[in-house]
């Protein structure tokens, strides 16, 4: 992966796994693949992530975003490395997360997010390398610093499916926090 750090450092140690090493093997697109998303998780996103390393939580790091009417953009907080995201409703609960990383106008790169528990999240880069060779020599362009550019749709969630297969401990922990709007007042109970 080029720099989808949802919650990877350098890539999708957020929403995802998005943060700041690059990952060889991440699929990725000139511009966004999916089109008219929803804010579905609201109007307000507020993050705990981590990166995930052998199945351990490491490097968290809080981060907030705002729905614009396309996209979550961010909004405060850290994972400054993406700039903006959308999720969308894939298979069997999964959503595909498709992130705009800060300083790469003309790439979306993609991960798939998988509900762990309520409001817990796995975010896992989709990697061309968990799809099989035929699906890999027939869908992938190398393309400047990308080692797998794709165009499609269909191929978006021929990868998909193919990282989402893998039993995978490595990527990025998404924690939902309550967005701030609910707090009581200083001094009161609920």
């Amino acid at each position: 992966m080029n720099s989808l750090s949802f919650l990877q450092t350098g890539r999708i140690a957020a929403l995802a796994a998005l943060c700041a090493l690059p990952l060889a093997g991440c699929i990725d697109s000139s511009s966004p693949i999916l089109v008219d998303a929803e804010p579905v998780f609201g109007p307000q996103l507020r993050l705990q992530v981590f990166t995930l390393r052998k199945g351990y939580a490491h490097d968290s790091q809080q981060a907030s975003y705002r729905w614009n009417g396309a996209l979550y953009a961010h909004a405060g907080g850290g994972m400054k490395d993406i700039t903006a995201f959308s999720a969308h409703p894939f298979e069997d609960g999964d959503y595909i997360i498709q992130a705009v990383p800060a300083g790469r106008v003309a790439v979306t790169d993609y991960a798939l997010l998988h509900k762990v528990a309520e409001g817990v999240y796995q975010v896992i880069p989709i990697d061309e390398d968990d799809a099989d060779q035929v699906t890999r020599t027939s869908f992938c362009k190398k393309v400047d610093k990308s080692s797998c550019r794709i165009e499609t749709r269909e191929q978006l969630f021929s990868f998909a499916r193919a990282t989402a297969a893998q039993r995978k401990d490595d990527g990025g922990l998404a924690i939902r926090l309550p967005d701030g709007g609910s707090r009581p007042a200083r001094g009161t109970r609920r």
